[in-house]
């Protein structure tokens, strides 16, 4: 009889791990919100971060998360520097953005009316853009908290009749709380921009290089007259569009100042020729991320 070779047992599938995404906040945050429009295909989990010093520190060390998404600027209060600054001495590079229309609700326990409330709870920014709906309500106390998301987890897990908490409707959702007054902003139009960030890694970028068509960097100039013009004149010359410019005061050397550029590209000129054409006017040039223009959603 002949004897039949072993057969190896079939290859069993291996269900992909979820995406781990490092937010700053906790579950229900607009960090996580915006995390979830970006990739909206994917399974994910989240992995709050309290601090955005934090949230880097994990990225960049990969053991607890693959990817973060950090808040860099909001059109009511502009660009957060320190942010800026943290992106600018990490080691990780920006590889997509999103831009996430901010709507603040009132969140109580189910049964619970505005006559109830002595107390509202949630991050002193989040407090600061609702002021308006509160001034017709002058019996509610506001108490600053360190996160939107948190202050409902708490009202939620304390059962804290009398009290509520600002945050999103996703917040709302996953603390069984209910929407006592929907989208209390003042500013209807307040949106946050937010960064994908990825450590170098040689894998496959999330975008494919022909679709890139934004780009960030950073970079300082001579302190001589006429010396960021000359870089805005050989950038206008290769046709970018400048969508932002920030500066930034670099320590230990007053008066002198980092500035953080973002530009896009049309057409057939790539971001590398218009990069290595102002090198040589700057100095200290750091590419931050070559990605593509973030989709704006509401939630």
């Amino acid at each position: 009889m002949n004897s039949q070779p072993d057969l190896e047992p079939a290859a069993k599938d291996t269900p992909e791990k979820p995406l781990r995404i490092a937010i700053q906040g906790y579950p229900g945050a607009f960090h996580e919100i915006a995390a979830r429009h970006f990739f909206q295909d994917q399974e994910l989990e989240m992995v709050p971060a309290d601090t955005f010093e934090e949230l880097i520190e994990m990225v960049e060390q990969g053991q607890v998360s693959d990817i973060g998404i950090m808040a860099i600027e909001n059109t009511l209060y502009g660009s957060l520097m320190g942010n800026y600054t943290l992106l600018n001495q990490s080691q990780l590079s920006v590889s997509g953005e999103v831009y996430l229309r901010i709507k603040q609700n009132l969140l109580v326990l189910p049964g619970q009316s505005i006559a109830d409330l002595k107390e509202v709870h949630s991050h002193p920014i989040a407090i600061a853009q609702c002021l308006d709906f509160f001034k017709k309500h002058p019996h509610i106390h506001l108490v600053e908290t360190c996160d939107t998301a948190w202050s409902a987890q708490q009202v939620s897990e304390q059962q804290l009749f009398g009290t509520g908490a600002i945050a999103s409707t996703l917040a709302a959702e996953m603390y069984g709380l209910d929407v006592l007054a929907p989208s209390i902003e003042t500013n209807k139009k307040n949106f946050t921009r937010f960064l994908i960030l990825e450590r170098p890694t040689g894998k496959d970028p999330l975008v494919p290089a022909d679709e890139v068509n934004k780009i960030s960097m950073s970079f300082a100039v001579s302190h001589e007259v006429g010396s960021l013009y000359k870089v805005l004149a050989v950038l206008a010359a290769y046709n970018v569009n400048l969508t932002k410019i920030q500066s930034h005061p670099i320590i230990g050397k007053p008066w002198e100042y980092l500035f953080f550029v973002d530009f896009t590209v049309e057409g057939s000129v790539g971001h590398e020729q218009a990069i290595d054409a102002i090198r040589p006017l700057t100095h200290d040039l750091q590419v931050l991320g070559v990605y593509r223009k973030g989709n704006h959603y509401e939630y």
